[in-house]
């Protein structure tokens, strides 16, 4: 076999500038589009952001650490950059921009490895001190430490089914973590090499793509897959390696592994075959090694810092390592990421070529097109799971059907009755278990009965976002509890004849004493409360609802149409559903919502609330933003929107992500994500203790399945359409106010061109796909004169001469 040769440039120098030839522990990482690389040293501590297309660009340098980076990971959705350092400490940035976010945690010796989980939300590191801290990247919070390894731990991996967290420390040990119980459940006693002397090589673990094999180096200069279940040693992978792997990566579709030894040379295998089929030699040691996530190239850095990459490792006449990447029906981890990639090999030239050629220069001009007509807007916001730390089943369970377990969420049944009033956020109660009052973006609001009476205790995710505030007795029993940055409200219900229904308000801080307020009820009693703005509201069983200033002053008193189902805050705005009638025989809950603005006296919004047939209502409030937005126990999320006089977008569908028996318990939303608990069956609703951990999930239309097999970008375009439909409408209203919209303008024209990037990608699958009718309506949306001109060059390119006549016409017609 031919041994070529690739040459590497430099990317990091040692730590004093000079050029020794003491040998580094050197990263490399891919971003999800392919669009950047991210390398970094441990003799270096910068962090390199480097352009593939343009290698000869400088690199955009991230310098926060004081001593060298030893690791690095990107969340699956490549939004979330992680590194972990000699100094001891773990710093999370945003990325592509490198903007720094915090320290999310220290330790007191150096850190070796980082893995995210695949949603992002929750990153695992270790090193040289004796645990493993499982880290919630939301709020910062230690979800639990792993202990159990005797040396410094310098691998990490999460299974891709989430069930598991695989390990490898210096002295060669694996330890197979189930990350339900955080308990340990295989161990692997010296099966990876002993390197705990050389911290320039460092034993590494990778699950493959589908989640069933791990693959660890091996003690006979090879690399030895285990079972994901039992850990027996299905077979080994053995070659020309003539001294130990020090580095292993599967390619996206599993079919092929890279793997790296002391011997500076890296073997390109294919593993069904059990063979290697290519190879090359370099003059140091490989340290790291990534495959392009939308090509044939495998990114490579070495020991003295020099990075490259390998262009077709595969050769053209076997399977693309990029083709047929497995999907994952029955994980926790939400893999919406996998379903972002481009398509296969065939066609990814294209869309890199597509995207090309709008980032070719920057900044570009401002100058937007005038269209003669925009009717593809749907309006406004929404597009991960810090995975919860499972409450796992075995594997040889997830076959049901998911859409059984979708009815059960927060405990609701769907009967022919009229469902019951019920607050967003909170648990049924269980004796003698603590329970939910209130979750939501904020914080919690717990209670449990304790000798006759229960214990309240309000927690915030971000203690730095309100106060600490110590536990109440609650002698009435409350059932019901809504929290904002102002204060807190409960309720109770009537307990008989003497115990009359009673709200109450604690106000978090006030310059008077005595602040906090009740009221008491006389035949009648509160069915939902909710906060806003310096107003406090209680709907009741005589569908009043009664409005209060945050001083305790009765304001409002309005009588609503129908029995409450649920209502929700949001700064002025009071969002009340109410039945309409009783269910239909089909079981279809009718319900509508209503929006009062509390401080105009206004109601600006009010209609029908949709449902899934056959559903209920689950959970309903605002976005982050301020989107109106619903979940029902089928698992579709819903968002209202000004478009086509008022309507209700699915953003989301639980059933799409396939899961067997997972539900989603919605804690709350932003622009791109839904924030939920996920948990599974027999499990109706999560518990107080352990701790739930928030899991992220992308926000995704249930688009169908297009004959162009683009489907993700498809769903890109409708959310970019959504979101850039939402910022058009803020500054027509800010324009309206006589409001400078500069700011929108800049953010506006953001969007357009990420919205072009898109439009560009999806040309390039159509002509690929012979689509050329529709290849020449995504012309028309284009909105930058530059993005024109970039497709005219693209099917130029793709020898269309006819397509790119058509498209010189457009752009003619569009100046």
């Amino acid at each position: 076999m031919k041994v070529r040769s690739l040459k590497l440039r430099e990317a990091h120098k040692s730590i004093n500038g000079n050029n020794d030839n003491n040998p580094s522990f050197c990263s490399v990482l891919w971003d999800q589009q392919a669009h950047h690389l991210v390398t970094a040293s441990s003799s270096d501590p910068s962090i390199s952001i480097h352009d593939p297309l343009i290698p000869s660009n400088p690199p955009k340098i991230l310098r926060h650490h004081r001593d060298g980076v030893t690791a690095l990971a990107l969340s699956p959705n490549s939004t979330c950059l992680a590194s972990g350092s000699i100094d001891h400490s773990v710093k999370l940035y945003k990325f592509p921009s490198g903007e720094f976010e915090t320290n999310v945690t220290r330790f007191t010796l150096p850190i070796r490895a980082l893995a995210f989980n695949k949603s992002g939300s929750m990153v695992a590191a270790a090193g040289d001190d004796e645990g493993i801290k499982l880290i919630n990247t939301i709020d910062g919070s230690i979800a639990r430490v792993l202990k159990g390894h005797k040396g410094p731990v310098t691998g990490l991996a999460f299974d891709p089914i989430n069930e598991y967290l695989a390990t490898v420390d210096s002295v060669g040990t694996v330890l197979f973590w189930e990350l339900q119980s955080g308990g340990i459940l295989h161990t692997l006693k010296s099966v990876a090499p002993n390197n705990i002397s050389d911290t320039s090589f460092m034993n590494v673990v990778s699950w493959s793509p589908d989640g069933e094999t791990l693959a660890v180096p091996g003690l006979r200069n090879d690399v030895v897959m285990y079972d994901r279940d039992t850990a027996e040693k299905l077979f080994s992978l053995r070659g020309d390696h003539v001294q130990p792997v020090c580095y292993l990566s599967w390619s996206p579709n599993g079919k092929y592994m890279a793997t790296s030894g002391l011997d500076r040379q890296i073997l390109i295998w294919d593993v069904d075959k059990k063979q290697d089929i290519d190879r090359q030699k370099f003059e140091d040691r490989i340290s790291g090694m990534a495959w392009k996530p939308i090509g044939n190239v495998l990114a490579v850095i070495d020991v003295m810092g020099k990075y490259g990459l390998w262009e077709l490792v595969v050769p053209s006449s076997m399977k693309s390592p990029t083709e047929d990447i497995p999907s994952l029906k029955n994980s926790n981890g939400v893999l919406l990421f996998d379903e972002e990639d481009p398509e296969p090999s065939t066609s990814g030239g294209l869309s890199e070529f597509a995207e090309d050629i709008l980032c070719e220069s920057e900044p570009c001009c401002r100058k937007r097109l005038r269209k003669q007509s925009e009717s593809e807007d749907p309006d406004e916001d929404i597009d991960d799971e810090l995975n919860l730390l499972p409450k796992t089943e075995t594997r040889k369970k997830v076959h049901r059907a998911s859409k059984d377990n979708l009815d059960k969420g927060n405990g609701l049944r769907n009967t022919v009755k009229m469902q019951e009033a019920f607050q967003p956020g909170a648990t049924p109660p269980q004796r003698g278990k603590r329970r939910f009052l209130c979750y939501n973006m904020l914080g919690t609001i717990t209670t449990v009965e304790n000798d006759g009476y229960s214990h309240i205790e309000i927690d915030f995710h971000d203690t730095g976002r309100g106060p600490r505030l110590p536990s109440m007795t609650d002698y009435f029993g409350f059932t019901m509890a809504s929290l904002n940055e102002n204060g807190s409200v409960f309720a109770n219900p009537c307990k008989g004849e003497k115990n009359m229904s009673t709200l109450m308000y604690r106000p978090f801080s006030s310059w008077a004493n005595n602040s906090e307020w009740s009221m008491r009820f006389e035949g009648e009693e509160v069915k939902v409360v909710a906060l806003g703005n310096a107003w406090v509201a209680a709907i009741t069983s005589l569908n009043f609802l009664r409005i209060y200033t945050d001083g305790g002053l009765q304001r409002h008193i309005i009588s609503l149409d129908g029995p409450v189902a649920t209502a929700s805050g949001f700064k002025n705005q009071l969002a009340v559903v109410t039945h309409v009638s009783d269910c239909l025989p089909s079981i279809d809950q009718m319900l509508e919502f209503r929006v009062f603005d509390i401080s105009s006296g206004t109601q600006p919004l009010s209609g029908r609330l949709p449902l899934t047939p056959g559903s209920h209502l689950i959970w309903f409030g605002f976005s982050e933003e301020g989107q109106l937005s619903s979940y029902d126990s089928k698992g579709v999320l819903r968002v209202f929107t000004s478009q086509y006089g008022g309507s209700w977008l699915p953003v989301f569908s639980a059933s799409k992500e396939k899961k067997s028996d997972e539900s989603y318990w919605v804690v709350g939303l932003n622009a791109s994500k839904l924030f939920c608990i996920s948990y599974k069956s027999p499990d109706k609703f999560p518990q107080v203790i352990p701790k739930p951990v928030l899991s992220l999930l992308n926000l995704s239309f249930p688009v169908a399945s297009s004959d162009l097999g683009a489907d993700a970008l498809e769903n890109e375009f409708i959310l970019n359409s959504m979101h850039l439909s939402q910022i058009q409408k803020r500054m027509e209203d800010m324009a309206g106010a006589c409001l400078d919209t500069t700011a929108l303008d800049d953010e506006a024209f953001n969007m357009e061109a990420t919205q072009d990037r898109c439009i560009l990608r999806l040309i390039a699958s159509c002509c690929n796909g012979d689509k050329l009718v529709r290849a020449t309506e995504l012309m028309k949306l284009l909105s930058l004169e530059k993005s024109m001109k970039g497709a005219i060059k693209l099917v130029t390119a793709l020898k269309l001469p006819n397509l790119a006549e058509r498209f010189n016409t457009i752009l003619e017609i569009g100046q």
